[in-house]
């Protein structure tokens, strides 16, 4: 096979990987705003209604190392075809479910399937492309995803106000199967280290995260001191000091301990965690804000996200090829800066804020977001040995899931201590200058930390 042709098949891969990473990343924004509609189809109350974003996020976190060391056993390229079609299904079974209790099951099933495109993707990219263009190509992966964020809600509020909320569900099913076609014979084979699967270690993990998440997402309405969050959180607490213990006596335990001491590793799992704690915080608080002070409606809200992620999708294959020509690390000091300087320009909203001033600092969070997100990938990659890449993926990606959620709710509990919806310009403020906090802590231990280890030099490893 002649080069061009050899680089003509790399490309139509990464279309087809990132069209499956693309729906993924819509399935996030674009449920939410079909919510309303699909508790009027359905007949679902407000807590029910949730359980369709909260459990797709249990099943996504529970089993993202899990698929992570499946795709080194088994290949990645067989796992990602896997995943491509449970996913089409899954979305098949929502887009016609009958009741609540079958959709949210869909949506399970949806973020086990999501779980193995997000994990194998990116690790199958590194390995199709050259170090020169590795970075590049995962920024042009990232872009996709943002894109996907970008577009949600306003897709989403257009295919249901035309076409009823199921088509959310039921569009996924021809561009998945548009994403295998492109993929079928164009994806080489790869895989990491062959070993026994640690069956013990993910039972225990995929039932620990859960309690722990089940815990962050209804400590709120169960009460933080009652029996129910206490016995949930205790009982995730006990699953995972049983996992760490039984993964010690494991010949090939499921999560790599070495990862958690090697310090560059710990350093991109951070830009990962911190990053996903600020975004799903601020995608809370900027619709109420848009919504309760400024009397925007949903399209409008809509609209006016896009500076944040439409930003993020230009932003992240620039932030890749700056990763390959001078490392990591000042893509990511870049970006965390951006975002410090967002969360404090957006603690300054206003009830007659200038839309000038809005949308600036909508554009620096997308900034930010696109500084990180790809070289954070890039780092923790770099970082391991090529055999553990999927597991290094899965582990990066447990770790932005639980940021996610911790941020969700961290956030949320601030708020409403600080103001509330009856004081909300006191409550925004104070989650704002929380998010603004934790992005310079972020800055200030990467820095640290690079000091101690050293800085991601430009990618010279293959992974394989």
């Amino acid at each position: 096979m002649n080069s061009t042709s050899s680089n003509r098949r790399r490309w139509l891969a990464l279309a087809g990987i990132a069209i499956a990473s693309f729906l993924g990343c819509i399935d996030f924004t674009i449920v939410n705003t079909a919510m309303p509609a699909i508790q009027h189809s359905l007949q679902a109350d407000v807590e029910q209604a949730q359980w369709i974003v909260t459990i797709f996020v249990m099943a996504l976190s529970a089993c993202m190392v899990a698929a992570g060391r499946l795709a080194d056993l088994l290949g990645r390229r067989r796992l990602l075809y896997a995943g491509m079609l449970v996913f089409g299904a899954a979305s098949l079974g929502a887009g016609l479910a009958p009741s609540m209790a079958a959709l949210i099951a869909w949506r399970l099933l949806q973020g086990v399937a999501c779980a193995a495109l997000y994990t194998t993707s990116a690790a199958i990219v590194a390995h199709a492309f050259p170090d020169s263009e590795r970075g590049r190509a995962l920024g042009l992966l990232f872009a996709a995803n943002g894109l996907g964020l970008a577009i949600g809600p306003v897709a989403g509020g257009l295919l249901v106000a035309s076409l009823g909320w199921r088509s959310v569900f039921l569009l996924n099913v021809p561009l998945i199967a548009l994403a295998f076609l492109l993929c079928l014979g164009r994806v080489d084979a790869s895989r990491g280290a062959r070993a026994r699967f640690d069956v013990a270690g993910f039972v225990l993990l995929a039932a620990a995260l859960p309690c722990l998440l089940l815990a962050i997402a209804q400590g709120g309405a169960w009460g933080w001191r009652s029996t129910a969050t206490l016995g949930t959180a205790g009982a995730g607490l006990a699953l995972l000091l049983l996992f760490v213990w039984v993964e010690r006596g494991v010949a090939s335990p499921l999560l790599q301990p070495g990862l958690f001491v090697n310090g560059r590793f710990l350093l991109a799992g951070l830009a990962n965690f911190s990053l996903a704690f600020f975004y799903c915080a601020a995608f809370f608080l900027l619709p109420l804000y848009l919504s309760q002070v400024r009397g925007q409606g949903s399209a409008a809200i809509g609209w006016l996200l896009l500076p944040v992620t439409a930003v993020m999708a230009c932003v992240s294959p620039l932030a890749g090829r700056a990763a390959d020509r001078v490392g990591t690390a000042p893509p990511l000091v870049a970006g965390f800066a951006f975002l410090a300087l967002s969360a404090a320009m957006q603690a300054g909203f206003t009830n007659d804020a200038g839309w000038t001033w809005v949308i600036a600092a909508l554009a620096a969070m997308g900034i930010g977001w696109g500084c990180i997100l790809g070289p954070a990938t890039v780092a923790a990659l770099a970082c391991v040995p090529p055999a553990l890449a999927g597991v290094a993926m899965g582990a990066s990606w447990t770790l932005h899931n639980l940021g996610a959620a911790l941020g969700l709710t961290i956030a949320t509990v601030v708020f409403q201590a600080a103001g509330g919806v009856t004081h909300f310009q006191a409550g925004f403020r104070a989650a704002l200058w929380l998010l603004c906090g934790l992005s310079l802590l972020t800055l200030a231990l990467l820095l640290a930390g690079w000091r101690r280890h050293g800085a991601a030099a430009p990618s010279t490893a293959r992974p394989g």
